[in-house]
């Protein structure tokens, strides 16, 4: 409602008027609820004889005239608090009921749902008078009884007064314990180290002090770890509620659109029928198809790709309406048909079987022609790719190549089988040129945010990568519940949704589901100011990929409101963000030009219409891109010319626009580290935005993880890099984004943990290594135990057990999940975490960038046949030495108890229970090392076996952990026949 003292209309917006006796117009005596009196006769002339607030039957006043004239009083006082227009423009009519509760939303919130219905009120009007014309016995129909139309206003507005989501803290029952058992177990860690100290093994001083640092590291990592816990929360959304306020029926959906994302680079690695099936799970995804575009990113600029698009558009003119029909789940046709479950289950259509097996057998000759392609592509020609009209295909050099943009699908492309609309499908390659900087994925990234931009400009994105498919059709929903909540969403920057994947063994040897991050970890964050980005499954805000703050950041003056530095002004203070986004609305005035006349305008016309320091500095050259920039809600004008549109997208996709401009920097898709997507999430969340984690009952997606140990651990490695080159930027949590203070301290705890992590590789390897030291040197870390040492490292490990345990309790984690979590805690800690240390310093000192590469080879036919196959790679030398060492060990200490007599098993005991301890954490590396017969790489045995033969004979040679005896001394006290 507009700051006026002329009251307007609920319905229409236009203004209240007057009666016949010129006093305001009165609908409902009851409430008062703002009804213009062309609505009114608008709602009575279509049987809606009630009131929209109070449901009170506006037949009661009409039948009662002395109720009219006591309350005629009412209305004449009502009158004199207003002032009266004596202009009562024609308004427009509502054709469907409104919800109270909906209108005063709209009115709060700026009113774009109600702009929307007001200009197709007059055209519905229209259409219904031409059907009353054609069909007149409608009117004789019996018209709905007031009380029934009463409770069905009514259960409308019930349900969208309701929240969208509720959030659901976690016990305190269960919660409680937990907390108790963290700060006993900090106690406990108190006196254990004051003891460790004041207690020195002098005969063996250096292997004490070695392990006292890395306790100590050891337990500051725990902390890290285990305070972001301290609110996990669960969260539950109401998608029939989404439903009941977005999408009335007989209106438009007004649900808001959103832009997918897939990114790929090489199909030979990225095989294109993964990707096929991810596009075709979006295409039919649960949601109105003219709110969803799919944007594909082809960052290899590969024909292969592109021609696996047009054949998976074609097939998808089936596909989607087979799966709206039948409601099928996944929608991915590769997962659903290799499904062993019964698919029959909830299908009543006798016709669905047979459906069913003709969709199948055309995705078989679908997946056919795919092959084809792939086999086609296997196979360079000298003279480089060309298209079906004989023209040389633009990607050849897929290092330099202009940009390439191609729609498939869309609101004027191809249709299904059944004549229904498709979603957008659009093909991306941005321009590559020898020279620039292209900032692999997340320059992709910021790529299609340009382009959706242009094209769509969705509100919201939706980024995938290639081998993620939408496993939940509902799964946009889940997300919308959140951020188009006005009480929830206008502060949350993006919905991050668990990662899950298939083709795992029931085991999960290498910890691929990493099910103690997503279920416990970034739970605990959801209490806090949210989850982590992870680079794959997330739903964002695009106002804050564009660097704008959130709308409820704390309200700062103008340097202008206040007279001196201690008065402040008595105006209302502005958000920041909010006066930033209208000083560049006020700079964009002049510039909101028809796109169709954009040729017309020269170089100073336009530099007369925009002032371009301030926003070319920022988005880059293109004032369409700028102009999409600064519309909340999304939307391309519909005055723009589609030609002119791909004409703007080719240029916001240059190689060169992004120079000089805040891209990458504090805008889109954050660059200078490899692991993007921690980055960018760390960005948002320092301007004061908060995130959201879903977790629906059905997954949302699901991808493909590495299951074998040489593919998992460069996995591991890349991650761990990334976190080192983010520890030596200027983005590093331990000093950046204090400024505003709106990054909570628990937030900035797990930040801090996520970049700190690989370093945990340095103490983690030299304590691996000390068992095996002990036992070769006869030595010990720990003096002989008191009974209080005794009861110290009891508490210690019963403190460990119990947080675990109430940990699985409140999260749900199974025993197996966290047990293979922490294995792979320590083989990632001494093998890939080690190289990414080392790598990061080579690469901040030196500047040498190593890459450590696997060489793929072919998996078996069965089932997790890639699970045994051993790709040499440095990264399996330290873990491998570790074991052998200890095994070394190990034997050396049996073999001097044995030597020594009774009183040498006692201190064996302690020396080997830590010796096994890092044997048993390795064990699925060996495990895997193995594989099958015959599997294991040569020459990794071989640099281990050399390297523990070294190690073993050196330290023999050196040991400087056996004190040395004087020959002079030994010389003076025995006696020449004894020697």
């Amino acid at each position: 409602m507009m700051e006026s003292s002329v009251q307007l209309c609920n319905s229409c917006g236009e203004q209240i008027g007057v009666d016949a006796n010129g006093e305001v117009f009165v609908a409902c005596h009851e409430c008062y609820f703002p009804i213009c009196k062309a609505c009114f006769d608008y709602e009575m002339n279509e049987g809606r004889k009630a009131c929209l607030r109070c449901a009170t039957p506006y037949e009661e006043r009409s039948k009662n005239d002395d109720d009219t004239k006591v309350n005629g009083n009412r209305s004449t006082s009502m009158a004199s608090e207003l002032s009266i227009s004596q202009d009562v423009g024609i308004h427009a009519r509502h054709v469907s009921t409104v919800s109270t509760v909906d209108s005063e939303l709209n009115d709060e919130y700026g009113n774009p749902i109600w702009k929307n219905r007001v200009e197709s009120w007059k055209e519905k009007d229209k259409k219904k008078n031409k059907k009353k014309k054609a069909e007149p016995k409608a009117e004789n129909a019996a018209p709905i009884p007031p009380e029934q139309q009463m409770e069905e206003i009514q259960s409308s507005e019930a349900a969208a007064a309701e929240p969208l989501s509720i959030t659901i803290p976690i016990s305190k029952t269960k919660m409680g314990p937990y907390r108790f058992v963290i700060i006993m177990r900090l106690i406990i860690l108190g006196l254990f180290f004051h003891y460790r100290v004041t207690n020195p093994v002098d005969s063996a001083f250096a292997l004490w002090l070695t392990s006292i640092i890395c306790e100590i590291w050891f337990a500051f990592s725990w902390v890290l770890d285990q305070f972001p816990k301290w609110y996990p929360i669960n969260r539950h959304t109401f998608i029939d509620r989404l439903s009941a306020r977005f999408e009335r029926e007989g209106e438009p959906s007004q649900l808001a659109a959103v832009d997918f994302f897939v990114s790929t680079v090489d199909p030979l690695k990225e095989p294109p029928l993964i990707t096929a099936n991810t596009v075709l799970s979006i295409l039919a995804v649960d949601y109105p198809v003219d709110k969803v575009s799919c944007y594909v990113s082809d960052d290899g600029a590969a024909m292969l790709t592109f021609e696996s698009l047009v054949e998976t558009a074609d097939f998808a003119r089936k596909w989607v309406p087979f799966c709206k029909q039948y409601l099928i789940e996944p929608r991915a046709p590769e997962f659903y048909f290799s499904q062993k479950i019964d698919y029959l289950k909830d299908k009543i259509q006798p016709s669905f079987v047979k459906e069913r097996r003709a969709m199948k057998r055309d995705y078989e000759e679908y997946k056919v022609r795919i092959n084809a392609l792939v086999a086609k592509a296997q196979k360079t020609p000298e003279e480089g790719w060309t298209m079906q009209d004989g023209t040389p295909w633009p990607g050849n050099n897929s290092r330099d190549h202009p940009g390439m943009i191609q729609v498939f699908l869309g609101h004027t492309g191809a249709h299904d089988i059944e004549g229904n609309e498709l979603p957008r499908l659009v093909y991306v390659s941005r321009e590559k040129r020898p020279g620039y900087q292209h900032h692999k994925k997340a320059g992709a990234e910021n790529a299609l945010v340009r382009v959706s931009a242009v094209l769509t400009n969705a509100p919201f994105i939706l980024n995938l990568d290639c081998d993620h498919y939408v496993n939940n059709s509902k799964a946009v929903r889940e997300a919308m519940c959140f951020l188009m909540d006005p009480e929830v969403g206008r502060d949350v920057c993006y919905v991050q949704f668990p990662q899950r994947f298939d083709g795992i063994d029931r085991s999960d040897r290498y910890a691929n589901r990493n099910t103690v991050f997503f279920d416990v970890n970034m739970k605990g964050l959801d209490g806090i100011q949210g989850p982590m980005y992870v680079g794959t499954g997330c739903v964002f805000n695009r106002q804050a990929l564009y660097g704008y703050s959130p709308p409820s950041m704390p309200n700062l003056p103008r340097s202008s409101s206040s007279c001196c530095c201690c008065c402040p002004s008595k105006k209302a203070k502005k958000d920041v963000s909010e006066l930033y986004k209208d000083a560049k609305r006020e700079e964009l005035d002049a510039a909101i030009f028809n796109l169709r006349e954009i040729e017309n305008y020269d170089e100073y016309e336009r530099s007369m219409l925009i002032s371009q320091m301030s926003f070319e500095k920022t988005f880059g050259l293109s004032t369409v891109f700028i102009e999409s920039t600064l519309m909340e809600n999304g939307g391309v004008p519909d005055s723009a010319d589609p030609s002119m549109l791909i004409k703007e997208a080719i240029h916001v996709i240059g190689c060169g626009y992004e120079e000089k401009t805040e891209w990458g920097k504090e805008i889109g898709w954050i660059y200078g580290s490899v692991t993007e997507d921690i980055l960018t999430g760390f960005k948002m969340h320092c301007r004061g935005w908060r995130s959201i984690y879903c977790m629906p009952l059905r997954p949302a997606f699901k991808g493909s993880a590495p299951i074998n140990l040489s593919d998992r651990l460069h996995q591991v490695l890349r991650w761990a890099l990334g976190s080192v080159e983010i520890f030596f930027s200027r983005h590093c949590p331990l000093w950046y984004g204090f400024a505003g203070g709106r990054l909570r301290w628990l937030q900035r705890l797990a930040y801090i943990n996520t970049i700190v992590y690989p370093f945990t590789s340095l103490p983690l390897v030299a304590y691996c290594s000390l068992p095996a030291i002990c036992l070769l040197s006869g030595k010990f870390i720990i003096p002989t135990l008191s009974n209080l040492a005794s009861v110290l490292f009891l508490g210690l490990f019963l403190s460990i057990i119990t947080t675990s345990i109430l940990e699985l309790r409140w999260s749900g984690v199974t025993i197996e999940a966290i047990w293979r979590n922490e294995q792979f805690w320590v083989i990632g800690g001494v093998s890939a975490h080690l190289f990414a240390v080392f790598q990061g310093f080579l690469k901040m000192l030196a500047g040498i960038d190593t890459n450590f590469t696997v060489t793929a080879k072919a998996a078996d036919d069965t089932e997790f046949g890639e699970l045994y196959i051993i790709k040499w790679t440095t990264l399996l030398i330290p873990p491998t030495t570790l074991i052998i060492v200890n095994m070394v060990g190990v034997v050396a200490g049996f073999s001097d108890a044995l030597n020594g007599g009774y009183e040498s098993w006692g201190p064996l005991f302690g020396k080997v229970f830590f010796a096994f301890w890092v044997i048993f954490h390795l064990y699925p590396f060996l495990k895997g090392l193995m594989g099958r017969q015959n599997r294991t790489p040569t020459i990794v045995i071989l640099w281990s076996v050399l390297l523990a033969s070294v190690f073993s004979l050196v330290w023999v040679k050196i040991n400087p952990f056996i004190s040395r005896t004087d020959s002079s001394t030994i010389s003076g006290t025995c006696i020449s026949i004894d020697c």
